[in-house]
C-alpha cells in the first residue's frame, strides 16, 4: 500500500489532536468539577476518563497476540464510582493515551492489513484504527460539551470563536501566502 506511511501519520496526529482537545477542556475546570455529572444517567468527565483508560489499554496492548477485549477487563466498573483527584485523572489520561499512541507508532505499514480481534470479530488493523478513532472523538466531545457546560461565559474557545469565522479564514489564508 502506497500511502500506507501516510495513512498512519495522519492517523497519529489526529490522535494526538484530539488528546489535546480533551486536556485542554480539562484544564478549565476545577478539581471538584471533574466528577460532576447531569444526572444520574449521565457519566462524568472522569467516568469518561476511566472508560477510555480501559478500552485503550485493552484495544492497543499485545494486539497481534491477544483479543482487544482483555479478560482482565472489567468494562462495567469503568463506569461506576470516581476517579478522585485531577493527579489521578490525568495518571488514567496519560496511561491510556501513551499506550493507543505508542502501539500505532511501533506499526509498519505492512501491519495495516494485518488481522487482529476484538471481543473475537476479526479487524484489519486499519478498521481496528478506524473504529477507534470515532469511538475516542466521541467521548473527548463529551468532554468538552460537559467542560464547556460548566464553564459557561468562562470558556475559552478550542477552535474557532463565534463570529470570528471570517476572521480566521482571512489569518489562515494569509498565513499560506
Amino acid at each position: 500500500m502506497p500511502n500506507s506511511q501516510h495513512f498512519l501519520d495522519v492517523t497519529l496526529a489526529d490522535f494526538r489532536a484530539t488528546k489535546g482537545l480533551g486536556q485542554r477542556a480539562m484544564e478549565q475546570l476545577r478539581d471538584d468539577e471533574v466528577n460532576w455529572s447531569p444526572d444520574g444517567e449521565s457519566n462524568s468527565i472522569a467516568i469518561i476518563v476511566k472508560h477510555l483508560c480501559g478500552n485503550m489499554i485493552s484495544r492497543w496492548t499485545d494486539i497481534f497476540t491477544t483479543d482487544g477485549e482483555k479478560p482482565d477487563r472489567n468494562r462495567d466498573t469503568e463506569f461506576e464510582g470516581s476517579v478522585g483527584d485531577r493527579t489521578a485523572l490525568m495518571e488514567l489520561w496519560e496511561r491510556g493515551w501513551s499506550r493507543l499512541l505508542e502501539t500505532l507508532e511501533s506499526l509498519t505499514p505492512d501491519d495495516l492489513e494485518r488481522t487482529i480481534l476484538i471481543r473475537g470479530e476479526p479487524h484489519t488493523v486499519v478498521q481496528a484504527i478506524i473504529r477507534q478513532t470515532s469511538h475516542y472523538a466521541y467521548h473527548v466531545g463529551q468532554i468538552v460539551f460537559i467542560a464547556k457546560h460548566l464553564r459557561s461565559e468562562g470558556w475559552q474557545t478550542l477552535s474557532v470563536a463565534r463570529g470570528k469565522s471570517e476572521e480566521f479564514n482571512q489569518q489562515m489564508l494569509a498565513e499560506k501566502r
